[in-house]
Order: C-alpha cells, then sequence, then structure tokens
C-alpha cells in the first residue's frame, strides 16, 4: 500500500482515519498539524510535525496525502499553503465503501465522501470538498472547489454551490 500523511489531527481526521483504514488502499505514515505537538497521537497515529514537513516527506517518497479540516476556509488555505511547500504534493480522494456514487458522477482531487452518502448521474464534485455523513447530492447538482455538504444535508437536482472566500 502506497504511503500517505493526514493534514489535521482534530475530530474530522478520525473520521478520516476510519475512511482510509476500511478503503485498504494506502497506509498512514502519520498526521500533520499545525497546531498539535509532535508526538501526540490520535487513534495510534503520530503527529509528525507542521505542514513545514511536507517538504521533506515528499523527497522521502511520501508524495500524497488528504486534508482533514472541516472548515472550508481552512481546507483551502492549508492546501494552498502546501501547494507552495510542496508543488508536487497529490492530494487523494477518499470514499467511504458505504458511499453509492453514480458512475457519471465526477469527483475532484483531494475531496471526502464519507459513510452512506450518495451522490447521482451526471453530479460534478469539485476538488478538496467534503461530503458529510448520510448527505445526498442530486442530479446535474455542482459543488465547487471547497464546498462542502453537512451530514444528513439532501440536495435536489440542479443545483450549484459555490465555495465563498472569506477571511477570518
Amino acid at each position: 500500500m502506497e504511503k500517505i500523511v493526514i493534514i489535521g489531527a482534530s475530530g474530522h481526521a478520525k473520521v478520516i482515519i476510519e475512511t482510509v483504514e476500511l478503503n485498504k488502499k494506502y497506509q498512514i505514515h502519520g498526521l500533520i498539524d499545525s497546531y498539535k505537538p509532535k508526538g501526540a497521537k490520535l487513534l495510534g497515529y503520530e503527529v509528525l510535525g507542521t505542514e513545514i514537513l511536507i517538504r521533506n516527506l515528499t523527497e522521502k517518497g511520501i508524495k500524497k496525502g488528504i486534508i482533514a479540516i472541516g472548515d472550508n476556509w481552512c481546507r483551502y488555505t492549508m492546501c494552498t499553503k502546501i501547494k507552495q511547500i510542496a508543488p508536487d504534493f497529490e492530494f487523494v480522494t477518499l470514499i467511504h465503501p458505504t458511499a453509492i456514487i453514480s458512475k457519471s458522477a465526477r469527483i475532484g482531487k483531494g475531496t471526502v465522501i464519507l459513510v452512506s452518502v450518495k451522490v447521482n448521474a451526471h453530479a460534478t464534485i469539485g476538488d478538496g470538498c467534503i461530503l458529510n455523513t448520510n448527505s445526498s447530492f442530486g442530479h446535474d447538482c455542482i459543488l465547487e472547489n471547497f464546498s462542502s455538504l453537512a451530514p444528513g444535508v439532501t440536495v435536489g437536482g440542479n443545483v450549484t454551490l459555490v465555495f465563498v472566500r472569506q477571511c477570518h
């Protein structure tokens, strides 16, 4: 299995870790977090350091990961920062095995689709999105980059959801 890092080590990281483990496609090398101390653990995985470490990891062959930050703006800014630190770093897409995805749906890089999500015909999901537990995304809908659906949200057909850039 290919090694990845998970960027973020709080609540959302827990569901990301479990989704990675269930898929058995990637092996988690460790966690990257700007606020947790190096050596702290989450579900048995160690915080390796901050995002600055990603450049060193790519030089060692660990060139992929997923951002496990629930806030859209923070996820976007972290992605931008990582691309500046390590331009060759690749964001993987994670789909929980219980999700039902239409064969005509398009899903961007670094997107996370969690437990029992349904994505219908011709839906388009951008990069860095989150479709949270038990959400449903209707036919011909568009979820723009770094947007998200909260748990249980149902979106009918032909709806576009945009990412609003904001400063905190």
